[in-house]
């Protein structure tokens, strides 16, 4: 089907703009497997095109041939693989360390208008795209809520309420003016053009390997319209190094020591 390891390959042949892509830079880790799965089981009816960046390939290249199987007659899905990364910590030019330039890359690469993003690693619910595509009528971009998931056991922990909860909410609200996590988005590339280069960049200085993501969701939430699903559609694989492991087990602690027992 020609979806070969150096270049750009298409398991079907392109005949038409697909009411949806979904974008995911990848370095072929088996968790691509279930990520691409929760994207076949999509209840959503439309035209998919699915769109794989490798970054850099450190995972087994047999993956990539096992993601041809089982691909839904309404999905197409597009391998892209330079043979170079464009991250600059893996050699490139681009200083977004989570794919460099992948995600604007792909964006404008996608044959459809709306373009919907899920890391390798990560996992949707099989309403995500219908209720964003119902999110997003009228606006320029849409986001979802998350489910935060223990990486460890595969487990649900608990709803995100403090971090990837939209625009003006959440623990960021007073200093950052909250924030979305890049697999909770449903963007219309056109009218969001002007923004995508900032997936490239990480912000000057910043500690963590969200800076490029939080100038996408700045531009997104200061210049253009917005809608959201009010639906937690995205399954996100938590560290428990990761902060919110420790909101999560502070809030655990809190109601537990608030709620009394029968006998009190």
């Amino acid at each position: 089907m020609g979806l070969g390891l150096m270049g750009t390959g298409n398991s079907k042949k392109i005949e038409a703009v697909f009411d949806v892509a979904v974008v995911m830079p990848t370095i072929v880790r088996p968790s691509l497997l279930d990520a691409v799965a929760s994207i076949y089981q999509q209840s959503f009816d439309g035209t998919v095109q699915i769109l794989i960046g490798i970054d850099s390939l450190t995972g087994d290249p047999a993956i990539l041939d096992m993601l041809e199987k089982d691909i839904p007659d309404r999905m197409t899905l597009t391998v892209f693989n330079p043979g170079y990364s464009t991250a600059t910590r893996h050699g490139g030019v681009h200083t977004a360390q989570d794919g460099g330039a992948l995600r604007t890359i792909l964006s404008f690469l996608a044959n459809s208008q709306y373009v919907a993003y899920l890391d390798d690693d990560n996992l949707w619910h099989q309403n995500h795209l219908k209720f964003l595509m119902q999110a997003i009528q009228g606006k320029q971009w849409a986001y979802s809520y998350r489910w935060l998931l223990d990486e460890d056991t595969g487990g649900k922990i608990t709803l995100d309420k403090w971090h990837s909860v939209g625009p003006n909410k959440g623990l960021m609200h007073g200093t950052r003016g909250g924030f979305c996590d890049p697999n909770t988005l449903l963007i219309d590339k056109l009218a969001c053009a002007d923004l995508l280069h900032l997936w490239s960049m990480e912000i000057e200085g910043a500690k963590k390997l969200a800076g490029a993501d939080r100038r996408f969701f700045d531009g997104l939430s200061a210049t253009k319209s917005h809608g959201a699903s009010h639906r937690a559609t995205v399954y996100y694989k938590m560290r428990r190094t990761n902060i919110l492991w420790q909101y999560y087990q502070a809030e655990k602690a809190h109601l537990k020591k608030t709620t009394k027992s029968p006998t009190d």
